[in-house]
């Protein structure tokens, strides 16, 4: 089996970091790039709904494999003050790679997230059990999702339940909140409702250098840590 694997939602401010990844026959690539697939950043909406539906489609039908590991926010800021957003990714791909049904025969491409493609696939593979996987391999590459058929189509997997998260996120709070990222006019509307003085919304990443200037504008005292006491400077707020 091919498989691909990349990630959707590292920059935004808002809503959870998704990995995708899918599993396909060897031979399945050149149907990805007759129904277009292509890196999900270079496809409409629209289109990427389309193949997805048709991937799921091929799940159904022949067997393939698709799945997404969602990391929320707040796992998210655990690692920005641990061990950082690189080895967040890496946990994310490991638990995306042992989501895959069968795990013999596998040709695994990832697109890095490191500046260090070899160390990317090192760290993933080394907290991977049971790797090496009989007869397995797996390469990391930057910009793969262009150049892979499969893992394009992963990125789209990762980027559709990113988009139906920030959705939900939207419904929720009774507002639009954009697409999450800090240039969007509509997020950035958003940020006085989700950043108040005495809450900041869940699904908002506390760690994040966006949150931390709007509240050094906008607010009193420290910004809040996530999982850390405030203090009483923390707890200043204006009637």
């Amino acid at each position: 089996m091919l498989i691909g694997i990349d990630e959707a939602g590292r920059g935004p401010v808002l809503g959870p970091l998704v990995v995708g990844i899918c599993a396909v026959p060897d031979d399945a690539e050149p149907l990805l790039m007759d129904i277009g697939v292509k890196d999900s950043k270079d496809l409409s909406a629209k289109k990427r709904q389309h193949i997805e539906t048709w991937f799921r489609e091929q799940c159904d039908k022949e067997g393939w494999f698709g799945a997404t590991v969602v990391i929320q926010p707040e796992r998210i800021d655990q690692a920005l003050q641990q061990q950082g957003l690189n080895w967040l990714e890496v946990e994310g791909f490991q638990e995306a790679i042992q989501l895959v049904p069968h795990q013999h025969n596998l040709t695994i491409v990832a697109d890095a997230c490191d500046v260090n493609a070899e160390r990317f696939t090192q760290r993933i593979t080394a907290g991977l059990d049971g790797w090496p996987y009989p007869q397995s391999t797996m390469i990391s590459e930057h910009k793969a999702d262009q150049r892979h058929p499969v893992v394009g189509m992963a990125s789209i997997l990762a980027k559709e339940e990113r988009d139906r998260r920030i959705e939900a996120m939207s419904a929720r709070v009774g507002f639009n909140v954009g697409s999450g990222y800090p240039s969007d006019p509509a997020t950035k509307k958003a940020l006085p409702a989700l950043v108040e003085q005495r809450r900041i919304d869940p699904e908002v990443r506390w760690g994040w250098a966006t949150v931390e200037r709007f509240w050094a504008e906008h607010r009193d005292g420290d910004v809040p840590v996530r999982g850390v006491q405030r203090t009483t400077q923390q707890r200043l707020f204006h009637p």
